[in-house]
């Protein structure tokens, strides 16, 4: 009897810039596509990787099963393995399910091939079914290179402009490894949009401002400007949407303190990563530098150099 075929497919992670949860809130966001891979493999010829979450394989084939019809019972096995932190908020959760419906889609018996915008949208559709997020993650993973998003209140975000993230900077991500729940920060960013807080109108206007900001600087690559336009959107979502912990803040000031490197918070908050831009020639000596600064007294922050991903448009 014939073994079934294995085959892998990979999609890297994303690192918000500006913007978190305008993406439906309504205004722009910023997010580059990083080249820390997510990759599923359908039927391993060994058992070598993680598995995905059972609920996401069987969710996502059973989706794919109400849309393309004619699957057998169950999905096929899967192993799961990815360079990106989990929970860090650099939407590794995303990844994972995008390219879950690409490789299952894959190996849909006999399925004419779908295409990778409707895979996306599908992608989103199933998320939002448990996170009520908006549709940014998926589209800028889907992308590669750096988007400009604005928000729609349903539906995937509209692309403003998209293009190659300067190949001559790093993105430097400094995991905390402390939990976060980004379900449960949508859930009490939704009650305030439905009560028409003046906090969240203040944060999305400032935000949105700051995004601006940071397109311009990666359109002109000027680096100090996407620092300042960072630094302003990482001060909304702390002071206005206490988005950050004292963690963070620590480990953001000793950032800015050994490197002089501007970091924010990238996702939900209350926990995760922050992320910073730095040239790249830079980028493994002052990884080093935080990594010797932050040993003692935070022995579990992991320190990571990713690059961009290629546009994909």
């Amino acid at each position: 009897m014939d073994q079934p075929r294995s085959f892998t497919v990979s999609c890297p992670v994303r690192a918000c810039l500006s913007g978190e949860d305008l993406d439906w809130v309504g205004g722009r966001s910023v997010c580059v596509a990083l080249d820390l891979y997510t990759t599923v493999e359908v039927n391993p010829p060994t058992s070598t990787g993680g598995q995905a979450p059972h609920e996401w394989t069987t969710g996502v084939w059973s989706f794919l099963g109400r849309h393309v019809g004619g699957l057998p019972l169950g999905p096929p096995p899967v192993a799961v393995s990815s360079a990106a932190p989990s929970a860090s908020g650099l939407s590794s959760s995303s990844a994972l399910i995008l390219a879950l419906f690409e490789a299952l889609a894959t190996a849909v018996p006999s399925s004419r091939p779908i295409p990778r915008d409707t895979l996306v949208q599908w992608a989103y559709e199933y998320e939002f079914g448990f996170c009520d997020g908006g549709g940014m993650d998926q589209l800028a993973i889907a992308l590669g290179g750096a988007t400009l998003f604005a928000g729609r209140s349903t539906g995937l975000p509209d692309v403003l402009d998209h293009t190659d993230f300067p190949q001559e900077w790093a993105v430097v991500v400094v995991d905390s490894r402390t939990a976060k729940s980004t379900p449960d920060h949508i859930r009490s960013v939704r009650t305030q949009h439905r009560a028409c807080d003046p906090v969240l109108a203040e944060y999305a206007h400032r935000t949105d401002a700051a995004s601006d900001l940071a397109w311009q600087a990666i359109r002109t690559r000027d680096l100090s400007l996407l620092g300042t336009a960072m630094t302003a959107a990482h001060r909304a979502m702390r002071d206005l949407q206490r988005m950050s912990t004292p963690l963070l803040e620590r480990l953001r000031a000793i950032a800015r303190r050994i490197s002089g490197l501007p970091m924010k918070v990238s996702g939900a908050g209350g926990g995760g990563a922050l992320v910073g831009i730095c040239p790249l020639e830079n980028a493994d000596t002052l990884a080093r530098e935080l990594r010797a600064a932050y040993r003692d007294d935070h022995p579990g922050v992991r320190v990571i150099v990713a690059g961009s991903v290629p546009s994909n448009s």
